[in-house]
């Protein structure tokens, strides 16, 4: 073999920097090369006997075709199988990146940022109007119930506040027979996994630091399973548009996760159409919906947002 053969031959073979091949690979790999090198040898020996001679050494192809043409298919396996596999670890930890998402997300911060913001006393309470759906499962009866809800919070959190729910269709929760299209009200307390709007104002509103406080507040680790974290932004989008900044901020957070797709024809749980955006690591896969030309927030496929605002006293609506 020529010194110019055995350094195309090397440069087949992986450098110290690229993707390693397996263990069980790499020895096969290394015990074809060897029987092709003998091969080759023999090859040689042959055709110097056939200059000597003139005696042709048989049906064997001319040494360097065969033997370029030996080694290269299994090396271009391996290298093939390799970058699979290398491909498919990557596909499970990260997800791949939609830029298109991404400009949409960033574009949705920019119109969120430049919402007026309102001055809110801790006197106030936050109004919230959706409208989603339960689950019911009652012996007697089971099925999904659709409902509207309004809740009005305490702006710090320290006060009881009011939910009022409707019932528009399915069966009742058990213990809850009110009839269909009559509110019923309920004392809302506080609850500990609720952010409230003053717990929501002192939160970071660079995306970076905002992004690693929720991977920490929710133990997600940021780069396996990010559905946690997904889940708590979306939580919050509601109450943020009171605070355009916050609001900006959890949509350039979101778009640094990776995994977000564009819907382009989505429609909230309760039919508005609009523009959406799906993240592969929700463990629904839930879809977040924007109008298409305001890019607002409308809510998701699971729940819409019909209102928001803040008042003075509850069972107050926004502008009333």
């Amino acid at each position: 073999m020529s010194p110019e053969e055995r350094e195309a031959l090397a440069r087949l073979l992986p450098s110290p920097g690229e993707p390693v091949l397996p263990n069980d690979r790499h020895d096969l790999l290394q015990e074809h090369l060897m029987r092709e090198l003998a091969q080759d040898v023999t090859a040689t020996s042959d055709v110097s006997a056939t200059q000597e001679t003139g005696t042709a050494p048989g049906p064997r192809e001319p040494a360097r075709r065969r033997r370029f043409a030996l080694i290269a298919v299994p090396l271009a396996t391996a290298a093939a199988v390799a970058a699979v596999a290398v491909l498919g670890m990557a596909g499970s930890d990260t997800p791949p990146t939609d830029q298109e998402a991404v400009d949409l997300l960033n574009r949705i911060a920019t119109v969120a940022a430049e919402k007026k913001a309102v001055t809110v006393r801790d006197d106030q309470y936050v109004y919230i109007s959706t409208q989603g759906s339960e689950k019911v499962e009652d012996v007697q009866n089971s099925g999904t119930q659709t409902f509207r809800r309004a809740n009005w919070t305490a702006v710090n959190g320290k006060r009881p506040g009011l939910a009022r729910i409707t019932r528009l269709s399915g069966p009742a929760l058990p213990g809850h027979d009110v009839p269909k299209g009559t509110p019923e009200d309920l004392t809302l307390y506080s609850d500990p996994n609720v952010t409230t709007y003053r717990e929501l104002e002192a939160l970071p509103t660079d995306p970076d630091a905002l992004l690693k406080k929720i991977y920490a507040d929710t133990k997600d680790d940021g780069s396996i399973n990010r559905g946690q974290a997904l889940e708590r932004i979306g939580e919050m989008l509601a109450d943020a548009k009171l605070l355009p900044e916050l609001n900006a901020a959890l949509y350039r957070a979101a778009a640094k996760i990776p995994g977000v797709s564009v819907v382009r024809n989505a429609k909230d749980f309760a039919g508005r159409p609009g523009i959406g955006l799906s993240f592969k690591d929700r463990d629904d896969r839930d879809t977040w919906v924007f109008d298409k030309k305001s890019l607002n927030y409308l809510g998701s496929d699971e729940v819409a947002v019909l209102g928001a605002g803040v008042v003075d006293k509850v069972g107050e609506t926004p502008g009333t």
